[in-house]
Formats: C-alpha cells, structure tokens, sequence
C-alpha cells in the first residue's frame, strides 16, 4: 500500500515552471492530437519519440526528404518578406523595434532524413527554433534559440508475440543555445556566434509499449528520456565554436495511454491520453500544462483527420497520404504563460514528405 501511495503521489507532483515547456521532438501528427504521441506513434518518428514502436513497423521506410515549417500567429506580420530573420537575432531585433512590440515570434523548421526498419532504424535529425518577445517594460528583447544536429540509431526488442516491446536510441547531438531576456533594444551586431553556447553530447532515451491483445488494443506507453541526463561537453561545437556549452538536459519520463478501435472495413481510430515529464517533482500547481488528448480517423491509409488538446488548447490537423507522398497540416496552442497564469500561442505547422 505504501508503494502504491508514493506512485500516486510521484505522478501527481509537479515542478515549478514558468514559460513554455521545451521538447526536443513533438512530431505533426502528435501535434494534431493534442501533442500526444508516446503510445499511438508507428511511423519512422518512432526514433526519436518512443524507440519500442519500431516494433510496430511491419515493413520499411526510407524518408528521402520531409519539411516540417512551424510559425506563429503573429510571425508572418512581424517577419514580413525576412523569411531568413529569425535566425538574425539583430533583424529580429530590428523587427520587434519597429511597431511589433506587443507581438510574439515563434518560428521553427526541421527536417529527418531516415531509414527504419522493423526493429531498427537510423536517421539524421536537424531543427532550427526561435521564440521572441519585447518586454514593453524595460523595453528588452527575449530571444530564445536553439538548434541541434543529431545522428541518431535505434533498437527494439518484442517479447511474448509483440505484447511487450522495449527500445531505446542513443543520439549523438551538437547543440547551439540562446536564451536571453535581456537584449536591450538599442542593441547592435548581434549575431548567433557571439550569442550562442554549444556543445557536443551524447543522449538516449528507453521506451516501452505494453499492448493487451484484446480488441481496443489497450496501450501502455513509457518513455525515459536523456537518460542520466544529457551533458553538451564531450567535444567543441561543430558549428560556432562557442565558449560556452549549454545547459543540461535533465531526464523525464512521459506516460501514455491509447486504444485503437475498428470503427469499420477501412475506417479505424485512434485514441490517446498523455501525461509528459513525471520525474520532475518540485511544485508546478497547473496539471494542465503536462496533459495532452486526441484522436485520429483514419480512412483507408490515405485520410487522416485529428484532433485534440494540447494543454488547455485545442489542436486539429489532417493528413492526405499518396502512394510515396504525404501532405501533413496542423494547428495548436501552447501554454506560453507562467504557472498558474496561462497564455495561449496559437501555432501553424506544414510537412512534405517523400519516403518509400
């Protein structure tokens, strides 16, 4: 009894946080159903968001080529033509200055180039990410970045026909990182290498799948992520050559949920509930930053529509899959506000892929 207290109690304690919550990779369609991936993904994203679901797999897929683009609501208004701005913080800067002060920039692009097998798989990760914001008060720019290039493998290993699977991945990632709130806005020449700390580090993350062979298909999924923590100081970065390396990212374990119903011949649904960062149990009052639900119809392989909440916020998206290609859309909100004090960013992604 007393075990099970102190479960119920790790799970229902929460750290304190203010701002938004940073993932290393939420994939489109996860964002589609409410940023909840852990149990329903089974494509080649399983590298990076729970490895046990390379056991899923049941044939191969070589992903040549897939943008993924996110901006936020204000972006396209701020950047105007500067499409290559965010990553200038002195044009975002420049930008903010000029009658966008009130507004705030989320801008991220990233691409995974990949080969999966059943059971294994490798891929080479790449993403480019910037949030920022004026402090209309003490008139100083928050301009956080951060970019990481990633070779990453995989592995995983299926017990008792598939009923329990358990992978793990180890990533080898060089990683640049700006967070700043106090850029002054009379600031010039700043630039990404005079800002930026990088590093070289090594990560990997466990997960398991636990599938009951009845007919909801009723899923447990587990992740463990940068196990024992992730440390930015085996090598110089590749990139910049900073003096400074990034901050540690500490470990957490993510906790979901899903059942698969047949809703006809060619129609099935997926449903799923999540609960992100369980490790982490200093005081955060606000359980609803860390929960995440949705819902995806799939018609014939080819139709996808989603929904969900992610946080607080609704998300929807959809997905047109033929033969080679896929067309992927999604909207969410996240919760950019301190604890407590919830502040929706409204977010659009698109993604094209080509993979066979």
């Amino acid at each position: 009894m007393s075990k099970c207290i102190f479960l119920l109690i790790l799970f229902f304690s929460f750290f304190s946080f203010a701002g938004e919550r940073e993932e290393f990779f939420v994939g489109i369609r996860g964002l589609g159903m409410g940023g909840a991936q852990v149990a329903t993904v089974n494509d080649e994203t399983s590298l990076l968001v729970n490895p046990a679901a390379l056991g899923k797999l049941r044939n191969y897929f070589i992903t040549v080529a897939d943008p993924e683009l996110h901006l936020g609501a204000d972006t396209q208004s701020i950047l105007g033509l500067n499409v290559l701005a965010p990553i200038d913080p002195q044009k975002v800067l420049d930008l903010m200055n000029d009658g966008n002060q009130s507004k705030r920039l989320h801008a991220k692009l990233q691409i995974f180039p990949s080969a999966v097998f059943p059971n294994f798989g490798l891929g080479l990760f790449a993403n480019y990410i910037v949030n920022s914001s004026m402090n209309t008060t003490t008139s100083e720019l928050t301009y956080d970045y951060r970019s990481d290039l990633a070779m990453v493998f995989g592995f995983n290993f299926r017990f008792w026909d598939g009923i329990i699977k358990l992978g793990f991945n180890v990533k080898v990632l060089n990683r640049n990182e700006i967070k700043r709130t106090d850029l002054p806005a009379n600031s010039t020449n700043l630039t990404i290498k005079n800002l930026t700390s990088e590093g070289v580090g090594i990560s990997s993350d466990a997960g398991l799948l636990f599938t009951l062979p009845w007919k909801l298909l009723p899923t447990l999924g587990v992740v463990y992520r940068d196990a024992g923590g992730t440390h930015y100081t085996l090598r110089d970065g590749l990139i910049n050559s900073a003096t400074t390396k990034p901050e540690m990212t500490d470990s957490s374990l993510d906790a979901a949920f899903a059942l698969f119903p047949i809703a006809g011949k060619r129609t099935r649904i997926s449903f799923t509930g999540e609960y992100r960062d369980i490790l982490n149990v200093a005081a955060e009052n606000d359980v609803n930053r860390r929960i995440h639900t949705g819902i995806e119809f799939n018609f014939s392989d080819a139709l996808f529509v989603r929904a969900g909440m992610n946080q607080r916020y609704w998300t929807a998206g959809l997905e047109i899959a033929v033969e080679n290609y896929q067309l992927q859309l999604a909207t969410y909100g996240e919760d950019v506000g301190a604890d407590g004090t919830p502040e929706e960013a409204r977010r659009y992604v698109g993604k094209f892929s080509y993979r066979f």
